[in-house]
């Protein structure tokens, strides 16, 4: 895959390993400049470890192989000092837990105004001004009495809200949101993506979107990359995906979503679970639970190919077409594109 100054961030054969145990084996992946990308997959398929290795945030038992660029630029083993420009300033990450993310003794305003002096040199009553106007687009109410307050009183819903403020303090060209409704009810999930939704409309920023819930993914993203033990088997457009998956395993996932209207129907789980990485099965990762396998799936790895028009596949043996809209039709009618 060759690289392209068009690209905002590229990732070549990035590898990790943790203790000697391959977790993650060469991820190729492409972020355009304002482009929204969702990386799907079961717990335990590499999703938040890809990003984390890209930005040197793993610990220090990990060994992370590849490229990762940003705009040409290689980051990876770059010096700390760099790096800590990078982070925060050009690409900026929110997780799925933000009370764990949050300071408990530090006030609110005192975390967001720290960001701002970090990543764009501001202090004082323009920090303080700054702040304020970040807690006011993300949604905090009131945020000049809620300044002084610390992480507990805020709801959940709000402190993912605030960590999305502090993420965009570096005003960053790529925001990587890593599962960030798991922890949150239905109603302020659908705020949190209308959230996500709208800031990457009014800045510009692309977004990469870590999460498991298809229906997140279709409301949220352009393009799609579906993720199993550490490996990406499948990407396209969401119209793509939605409508004819062809890996086995993205077929599992939609065949696996309730439908909320329509006619009842039993729901088809993916038999076992994703393999431990120190115990791979030989061939294909997902042949154990593939309900197409075939003795070639069980012997040889299939490589990530392109089946044009930006769609790539990792299947010998691909999943039959659907009818158009079928799978689509199972999605909940308030996410969908």
């Amino acid at each position: 895959m060759s690289t392209s100054a068009s690209n905002l961030v590229e990732l070549r054969d990035l590898k990790v390993a943790f203790d000697g145990v391959q977790v993650l084996h060469g991820i190729d992946l492409d972020i355009a400049p304002g482009e929204a990308v969702g990386l799907v997959g079961e717990s335990g398929c590499g999703k938040s470890v890809t990003w984390l290795a890209a930005l040197g945030l793993l610990p220090g038992k990990a060994t992370v192989t590849g490229s990762v660029k940003l705009e040409g630029r290689e980051i990876r083993g770059a010096q700390r000092s760099q790096l800590e420009q990078v982070r925060g300033g050009r690409i900026a990450m929110i997780f799925q837990d933000p009370s764990s993310s949050l300071n408990p003794v530090l006030r609110i305003g005192r975390q967001i105004v720290e960001a701002l002096a970090i990543h764009r040199g501001l202090a004082g009553e323009a920090a303080k001004a700054e702040a304020l106007r970040l807690m006011d687009m993300v949604g905090i109410p009131d945020p000049r009495r809620r300044f002084d307050l610390y992480a507990h009183e805020f709801s959940g819903g709000q402190c993912q809200r605030l960590m999305i403020a502090m993420a965009l303090a570096g005003e960053p060209d790529l925001l990587i949101a890593d599962e960030p409704t798991t922890a949150l009810d239905a109603t302020i999930q659908a705020q949190i993506l209308d959230l996500l939704i709208r800031l990457r409309n009014e800045t510009g920023m692309a977004l990469v979107f870590i999460s498991h819930d298809l229906g997140a993914v279709s409301q949220v993203c352009e393009r799609v990359c579906v993720m199993y033990a550490g490996r990406i088997v499948e990407e396209g457009t969401v119209e793509q995906l939605f409508s004819d998956p062809q890996h086995p395993y993205t077929r599992g996932l939609f065949d696996a979503i309730p439908s909320i209207d329509g006619p009842r129907r039993r729901l088809i789980p993916i038999p076992g679970t994703v393999p431990n990485p120190s115990d791979l099965p030989q061939g294909c990762s997902f042949s154990p639970r593939c309900p197409q396998a075939t003795a070639i799936c069980k012997t040889a790895l299939p490589p990530l190919l392109s089946r044009g028009r930006g769609r790539k596949l990792a299947c010998v043996q691909p999943a039959q077409p659907v009818k158009t809209g079928m799978v689509r039709d199972r999605m909940p009618e308030a996410v969908m594109l």
